[in-house]
């Protein structure tokens, strides 16, 4: 029982590519990233329906690029905001009279298109057990803390056995998310900067679970 429904961000403005298209718009072989990100959700047995959190004056293009890929879970398209954090929120409340609250969410940066079968899977699963799912790697690098005296130099690093990095898909219950978003925009907690639903959740006293991750899930 229940629905899983993933929630694809592509609400934002990115020039990273050196182009003056958004991020999610630029072509790979004559496609959309977007779409190769959204072709991942299509395909994928567990994945019920797919809202799309939009940048405004891209819908007509989304849905010429819906019916020429086949995209037929794509059942919602809602605003993006102003902030990574506003666009999620958008998202997350759109479902709000869709979505019963033991549903399974997933959130996914539209510009990750390399989503893999196993990290969905695993990333749905542990959010059915436990109520959060997050993709997660080790994380390879020396850290070092920066001096709180001087910042030119540093007399601490963090063992990095003791780090793993945390990306997108994310999954959560419904009501556990759509709850937290409230909250968090109510008390102004955990959604300026460089927040996003991971790190809100933690701000806000959830516990996170690892699910497994893969190093082709790169950001473009």
């Amino acid at each position: 029982g229940g629905m899983t429904v993933a929630i694809v961000i592509a609400g934002g403005v990115g020039s990273r590519m050196g182009a003056d298209i958004p991020r999610p718009f630029v072509l790979v072989d004559g496609k959309p990233v977007l779409f190769y990100t959204l072709e991942a959700f299509e395909q994928h047995p567990l994945v019920d329906a797919i809202e799309l959190v939009l940048i405004e004056g891209w819908e007509k293009d989304v849905d010429a690029w819906k019916e020429q890929y086949g995209i037929t879970k794509l059942k919602w398209v809602v605003k993006g905001g102003a902030t990574g954090q506003e666009s999620i929120r958008n998202g997350v409340f759109g479902l709000e009279g869709k979505c019963a609250a033991g549903d399974i969410v997933v959130v996914h940066d539209g510009i990750r298109p390399l989503v893999e079968t196993s990290v969905l899977d695993d990333v749905i699963a542990k959010a059915k057990e436990f109520g959060t799912g997050v993709t997660s790697m080790p994380y390879n690098e020396q850290i070092f803390l920066v001096d709180e005296r001087d910042p030119a130099v540093t007399r601490r690093y963090i063992p990095r056995e003791t780090l793993r990095r945390v990306a997108t898909p994310q999954a959560y219950r419904f009501d556990l998310l759509d709850q937290a978003y409230h909250e968090a925009f109510e008390r102004k907690v955990g959604i300026y900067g460089s927040s996003y639903t991971n790190t809100m959740m933690v701000e806000l006293g959830h516990e996170l679970h690892f699910a497994a991750g893969s190093d082709t899930n790169m950001k473009l």
